[in-house]
């Protein structure tokens, strides 16, 4: 059965503080959506990737060996977008994952990929261990238990044809494709997700990044 992955690039990732959206923001002498690519690109069991991408990007993207596609308003709309550019040569499963996680593992994707063949879904998350607490104007107002939660990563896998489904009857905004598919009716196993799989979201970010990739060379 064959694999597909979606890259969601099309975000302008304002809170990175790069004069460039962080997925064209350089790291170790590449832009963090080359590493992105090569890992998928490297993997035997991925056949083919579809970025998406923001229209602005399409023309200067350098791209090769890929599906190309535009975004939508939404990261909902733009992971539509990329199941709907993959309809025609529709794989069986596809793995949906941003592009600003530019430090995934091999072992990551071969987890989530491993626990498809008995599960319609599968994503990677750690548990989550520090305490939990709620806050208003500066000040702590109360904790949460934080049994039984996690915090999510990427790529997140799925049948094809039910997460497919799952988009184009889903009208409210979401978390991830994991809570898209949820609404749906189906059941998602957790995988091991890793402390290295980081998401670069912060201008300090791309420093964790480059040493965690420095770290595999």
């Amino acid at each position: 059965m064959t694999i597909a992955a979606i890259i969601v690039a099309a975000g302008r990732g304002t809170r990175a503080g790069s004069a460039l959206p962080k997925q064209w923001h350089p790291l170790l002498g590449r832009r963090v959506i080359d590493w992105t690519l090569d890992a998928f690109r490297n993997h035997p069991d991925i056949d083919k990737i579809c970025v998406v991408l923001h229209p602005d990007d399409i023309e200067t993207a350098d791209l090769n060996d890929v599906i190309l596609t535009t975004g939508g308003a939404t990261r909902d709309a733009s992971v539509k977008n990329g199941l709907d550019a993959l309809v025609s040569d529709a794989p069986g499963h596809v793995l949906i994952h941003d592009a600003a996680r530019a430090t995934i593992s091999d072992a990551v994707i071969s987890d989530v990929i491993h626990a498809l063949a008995t599960h319609e879904a599968a994503a990677p998350a750690l548990p989550v261990t520090d305490a939990l607490w709620t806050g208003a104007n500066g000040l702590v107002t109360g904790t949460r238990d934080r049994s039984g939660l996690f915090r999510a990563q990427t790529p997140q896998g799925f049948a094809f044809s039910k997460i497919l489904n799952a988009h184009q009857t889903n009208s409210v905004p979401a978390a991830d494709d994991v809570e898209i598919a949820r609404r749906a009716g189906m059941d998602v196993a957790i995988t091991q997700g890793c402390e290295g799989n980081l998401k670069v979201t912060y201008p300090e970010d791309f420093a964790r990044a480059e040493a965690i990739l420095r770290s595999r060379q």
